[in-house]
């Protein structure tokens, strides 16, 4: 098993996107003392509680201020660029950090529909269109043909390793069909998870970038000293969740006392769902969470995510995930 982290760069209440950064760096960091495999971070626009929009840059930044984890993104919104954009800003980062680089594809614009528009790269672009974008990325990645006219410099020949990311079946049957990697967000969106695992497994294709099916899962960690301290820190993200699905996007805010009873029936019939891919609790109830949930999926890798509004907090949620994973072991 491979244990890695998405992080989303949270933006607390009372901060700026700067600070947010640069506690992205400080996890990093500690994630790659810690043994983590690799460190991804994500494309979302005009939310004021997100400060990776600019994904390319702040992987340069990541990367820059570590020296062996892999960093990627977790993910690139491919409808919102030109392939050969892309192929260029991550051949850039894979010629500046050899060996370090991933670059997971999703095909929504990872906004709203409005901010989506202003995001246009023209006017006829549709999601419809992300498989043959994906494929053409993949030529541009590759080592240029003869006389090929279009050519990424940087990025032909650095074959940067394509992911496949969804939330529903769409995505694994692109990845299988691809023989690409395939990274299910359960972390928001689990309902699908199990069926997507499956079609993905009984239809993948190898290929020249992978020779077997791989499966990586988002995860919820939220990690403390005790139960009752981790369920306390975890209400901040519950709350940010929560207003973004009901269009109150905002700075993650600070965690309150007894959330639970505050939540209307359906708020807690969206946790629910959300709880089957979670840990909340103390080492120990974190561990045996976590062996729960890669006992019933099979997954190679999980991808653990955890907001928290105190940043040393958040670190220490990282560091006793990374015990109760036995990461850690041999770290002083």
């Amino acid at each position: 098993m491979k244990y890695s982290i998405l992080d989303l760069s949270p933006v607390v209440q009372g901060s700026t996107p700067g600070d947010a950064l640069r506690n992205s760096l400080n996890l990093a960091q500690r994630a790659e003392d810690l043994g983590y495999t690799r460190y991804w971070v994500a494309e979302h626009h005009n939310m004021s509680g997100i400060a990776s929009a600019a994904t390319s840059v702040v992987i340069g930044y990541l990367a820059g201020g570590t020296s062996t984890i892999r960093v990627g993104a977790g993910g690139i919104m491919l409808p919102n660029h030109a392939p050969l954009v892309i192929a260029e800003q991550f051949g850039t980062l894979a010629s500046l950090y050899p060996g370090r680089i991933d670059l997971g594809l999703g095909r929504a614009p990872g906004t709203d529909q409005v901010t989506s528009h202003a995001l246009r790269r023209t006017l006829t672009t549709d999601v419809s269109d992300f498989p043959r974008d994906v494929v053409e990325l993949q030529h541009y990645l590759k080592e240029p043909e003869e006389g090929q006219r279009v050519v990424a410099t940087p990025g032909a020949g650095t074959n940067v390793p394509l992911w496949i990311l969804g939330s529903s079946l769409f995505g694994a049957q692109l990845a299988a069909m691809l023989g690409l990697p395939f990274a299910f967000a359960s972390h928001f969106a689990p309902g699908y998870m199990m069926a997507a695992i499956e079609m993905y497994r009984e239809h993948f294709k190898p290929s020249a970038q992978l020779d077997a099916p791989y499966v990586m899962l988002g995860f919820n960690v939220c990690a403390a000293d005790t139960d009752e301290e981790a369920n306390f820190l975890r209400s901040s993200a519950i709350l940010s969740f929560l207003n973004s699905r009901k269009g109150a996007r905002g700075q993650l805010p600070p965690p309150v006392e007894n959330l639970e009873a505050k939540l209307t029936d359906i708020d807690h019939e969206i946790l629910a769902t959300m709880s089957s891919a979670s840990a909340v609790g103390s080492r120990e109830t974190v561990e045996r969470e976590i062996a729960a949930f890669v006992e019933k999926t099979g997954a190679d890798e999980l991808m653990m995510v955890c907001s928290m509004y105190e940043h040393a907090r958040r670190v220490h949620s990282f560091e006793l995930a990374a015990e109760a994973v036995g990461l850690s072991e041999a770290v002083s």
